[in-house]
């Protein structure tokens, strides 16, 4: 099985930029050629959100409607997936996940996601 671990949270300002990393271990580059990769965010008393997610063989993505045009992600070639956040607004404050599954689809329904990382705590104020 795969272990997925966060990295890059922290405290930025409207507007500002942050990059998460999602350091993937427990399999080669190859074997993640059947995986999706997804960001997903998760505020207090709220439900699991997709944010984006990339089908690691081909590099196409997904996004949610309220990060297109501010975030992306991409990943290496051996085992990292990178979001990239520009123009953060407050409402971006959350814990952010990284998840994996072997559904090889862009999808951003939390559901079909099974591996999960911790989190890092993305806040955004001034």
């Amino acid at each position: 099985q795969l272990e997925l671990v966060e990295s890059g949270g922290g405290l930025v300002q409207p507007g500002g930029s942050l990059t998460l990393s999602c350091e993937i271990s427990g399999a080669s580059g190859f074997y993640l050629d059947y995986y999706v990769i997804g960001w997903f965010r998760q505020v207090a008393g709220g439900e699991r959100e997709g944010v984006a997610c990339i089908i690691w063989r081909e590099g196409t993505t997904e996004y949610a409607d309220s990060v297109k045009g501010r975030f992306t992600i991409s990943r290496d070639n051996v085992r990292t997936v990178y979001l990239q956040m520009n123009n953060l607004k407050p409402d971006d404050t959350a814990v952010y996940y990284c998840a994996a599954d072997q559904v090889r689809i862009r999808t951003l329904d939390r559901d079909l996601y099974d591996l999960w990382g911790q989190g890092t705590q993305v806040t955004v104020s001034s």
